[in-house]
């Protein structure tokens, strides 16, 4: 497995991580990486302002495509201040949750939208 730096901060372009779209760029990023059974070590270095939105996308999306064990083994943060590694905590663990039930979660909203 072949480790792959994943610079945030260059592919966003500034250090505001705050934007869906952002974290789309970044989530194509890493499912690549994944995709080729490499390692993705991804580095918040110079990144001064990141939000749940931009997470979600970036990296809680992966677990609609992976398995929680192959991106345990494929992933690792760095350069990440401790608040920030709780937000991203948080975003993983909704994700597993989830994409874990998400056929479930579907059916209820449709049965509450009246779908």
């Amino acid at each position: 497995m072949k480790e792959v730096e994943v610079n945030i901060y260059s592919i966003v372009g500034n250090s505001f991580c705050v934007d869906a779209e952002d974290g789309e760029k970044v989530f194509e990023v890493l499912e690549k990486i994944l995709k080729q059974n490499n390692k993705a070590v991804i580095s918040f270095l110079n990144v001064e302002m990141l939000t749940s939105a931009f997470l979600n996308t970036a990296v809680g999306r992966l677990y609609g495509f992976f398995d929680y064990e192959q991106i345990k083994d494929s992933l690792a943060v760095r350069d990440l201040p401790d608040d920030d590694l709780l937000l991203l905590k948080k975003v993983t663990d909704t994700a597993k949750a989830y994409y874990k039930n998400k056929k479930k979660i579907e059916e209820i909203e449709n049965e509450i939208l009246g779908e």
